[in-house]
Parts: C-alpha cells; sequence; structure tokens
C-alpha cells in the first residue's frame, strides 16, 4: 500500500516570520526509515512550525532538510506529495463530498503515473485500514469527528507516502479513538512523525520523542529519557513519575500536576 519508508534528517533548522520573529532556533533530528517519532512541547514551543518546515510547506531561514539523503528544496512540488503526505490539525473538506470521493484526492500525485484499477485499490485499501470501507458512500457531513480524522488518514494513505506527518491526530477523539488511531499509524510500516498533544499516549506510539521548548529541542531520545522529570517539569510545568503497569508490570510514565509546596519551591 505504500511506497517503502524514507529516512529524514534535519540539521540547524531556524525560522524567523517575515517580521523578523524567530520560531525556530537551531533544530537538529534525525529519523531512520520506519521509526515513529513524537514531537511534543507546550503552546507555542514551535511544534507545528517545524512540521511545516519538515513537510516543505515552510522554507527554513537557516539549516538544511535531507529526505533519503536528498535536499528537500531540490524535489518539485509533485515529487514531495509522492514522498511526504500531511494530516493537519483540521483538515479542509467539503462537507458534501462522499468518503471515497475525499479519500480518492490523496491519489492526486500520482494521477499521471498509475493506471485506474491501481488509484481504486489504493483508496479501497486505505478506506480498510482506517476502518470506512462500508462508509465509503456516506457523505463527510453525515461523520462523527472520529470518523472524519480516520478519513483525513485514509486521504494521506491513499497518497502511498514514505513518510507520513500528523499534527495532533488525536484533537477531538475519546480515549479508545486516540489509542486506536496511533495503534494504526505505528503499525503502518512507514516513517511517521507526529506532533501529540498528550504526553500520556508518546509511549505507546514512538520509540523516540523530540520535546521543544520555546523554539529550541531541549531533549530527544526513548520516551523514558526524553521525557525525565527534571524535562517535564522545567517544560511542562507538571511533574513526571515512573510507575510499573498494573497489568504487566511494563514501565509507564504518569503526569500530574505538581503540590502547591512543589511550585513555590520552584
Amino acid at each position: 500500500m505504500t511506497t517503502g519508508s524514507a529516512s529524514l534528517s534535519a540539521t540547524g533548522l531556524g525560522y524567523s516570520t517575515a517580521a523578523g520573529r524567530p520560531l525556530l532556533h537551531a533544530v537538529s533530528v534525525d529519523v531512520a526509515a520506519g521509526e515513529c517519532l513524537a514531537i511534543v512541547g507546550p503552546n507555542g514551543a514551535g511544534k507545528s512550525t517545524l512540521l511545516r518546515l519538515l513537510a516543505g510547506r515552510l522554507a527554513p531561514t537557516q539549516g538544511r532538510i535531507t529526505i533519503d539523503g536528498r535536499p528537500l528544496a531540490t524535489l518539485a512540488p509533485q515529487q514531495r506529495a509522492q514522498r511526504i503526505a500531511v494530516l493537519a490539525q483540521s483538515e479542509p473538506a467539503g462537507s458534501m463530498l462522499r468518503v471515497r470521493e475525499y479519500v480518492s484526492l490523496g491519489r492526486i500525485p500520482w494521477r499521471e503515473r498509475s493506471a485506474a484499477d491501481a488509484h481504486g485499490r489504493a483508496v479501497r485499501q486505505a478506506l480498510s485500514a482506517c476502518g470506512l470501507a462500508l462508509k465509503g458512500e456516506r457523505r463527510l457531513e453525515t461523520l462523527s469527528g472520529g470518523e472524519r480524522q480516520r478519513a483525513g488518514l485514509a486521504r494521506a494513505l491513499a497518497q502511498q507516502p514514505a513518510l507520513l506527518l500528523l499534527d495532533e491526530p488525536t484533537n477531538h477523539l475519546d480515549l479508545r479513538a486516540r489509542c486506536d488511531l496511533l495503534d494504526l499509524v505505528r503499525g503502518l510500516g512507514i516513517t511517521v512523525i507526529a506532533v501529540l498533544h498528550d504526553l500520556a499516549l508518546v509511549g505507546r506510539f514512538a520509540a523516540r520523542v523530540a520535546v521543544l521548548d520555546q523554539g529550541r529541542l531541549v531533549a530527544c531520545g526513548v520516551p523514558a529519557e526524553a521525557l525525565r522529570a527534571e524535562v517535564v517539569r522545567t517544560v511542562f510545568r507538571v511533574d513526571a513519575f515512573e510507575a510499573p503497569h498494573p497489568r504487566d508490570g511494563r514501565p509507564v510514565l504518569v503526569f500530574d500536576s505538581p503540590l502547591p509546596s512543589a511550585i513555590e519551591a520552584a
């Protein structure tokens, strides 16, 4: 269903607005082919800006990005679309479109390079992977918020990307739907970079996590290391604890507001 996995390398990325306001400062991160990386940080940390840079939707004012060793800036828009799919926080779509029609939009980058039966097969596979096989003829306006989010993911998968970028994909989803969506994405076998809001979901999804604060990369590594107590306290102003899972004993991270006395001491 995909065209393989892509490796990505970002070196010294910086980005400033046209007015000169810096949003990112010298961010470097490498993502191996097939890896799932989470990006976390408080509001305004630069997470969405970094994702837009990695997607090629913004050009960095400093640094460079390569995909499979090739500079991202040298790829034409259609070439980028054949390698990279993006699911934004809010996907604009005509509410009168049928789900199958909406998912078919993901085939636009391949329109001139694939036969009609290949397009149809990719759309069917994407619908099935996202649990929408029986809802292809429904109009988007009739879907629940969670179903719309899965339709957006199906559109991205129909694109057959080697790199999938997700900007807070669990927004507006209930707890079970969040877990199901992240399990689905993790099992795709492609490279995935996702901005996540809920720290408790990071360990379920990502092999590594990058922590941003005020436009700077302050930690990057396996969740237990990058989300260690002192990093979480400094960046998010909450406490982090490692505890054994009651079902199988594996270590899990638990987050809680610090006690008032601890806040005063900080």
